[in-house]
């Protein structure tokens, strides 16, 4: 199975999933630079179903949250290393959605059994929503303390590496 994939095609690997009854776990992010609490995170999230979906941010949505200079590596490069990672079984590749109707229908379309966030997500509740309207579970993943890819950034523009 192709791990790195476009929304169209992460609809057909979960509706292939759901026929043989498997749980799918979703999750979102930009995982601009992976991190340990990223790994713990996507380990925690895919010990709670049988599949990990990841729906990856495009470039220039990380600018718009993170800011100029990010994101540090563009989709493509952090799709790979996402989907190097054992637990990962499908990175979905979005394109730039400017608005919450566009996640919803992507989400209602792939229809995950579980959302998992971390409980400090700024987008918790709108997640809660998207779980919801799928019939799904919102599932709150303790928060693990790492350098967050904003603190490394930072770290890495003042060494000037």
């Amino acid at each position: 199975m192709k791990k790195i994939v476009d929304v169209k095609d992460a609809i057909k690997l979960a509706i292939i999933a759901r026929k043989r009854k498997e749980k799918i776990v979703l999750v979102g992010g930009c995982f601009d630079i992976l991190h340990v609490g990223h790994i713990k995170f996507l380990k925690m999230a895919k010990e709670r179903g049988d599949l990990l979906f990841i729906l990856l941010e495009a470039d220039e949505k990380v600018r718009k949250l993170k800011g100029n200079g990010r994101p540090i590596f563009k989709q493509q490069d952090r799709a790979e290393a996402l989907s190097s990672l054992r637990d990962v079984d499908v990175v979905i590749i979005l394109d730039y959605l400017s608005g919450d109707e566009k996640y919803q229908q992507i989400v209602k379309e792939i229809k995950p059994n579980i959302i998992a966030v971390t409980e400090n997500d700024p987008q918790i509740a709108k997640k809660k929503i998207q779980a919801e309207s799928c019939n799904g579970v919102l599932k709150i993943i303790p928060y693990v303390k790492s350098l967050s890819s904003s603190k490394l950034a930072d770290i890495l523009s003042r060494e000037k590496i």
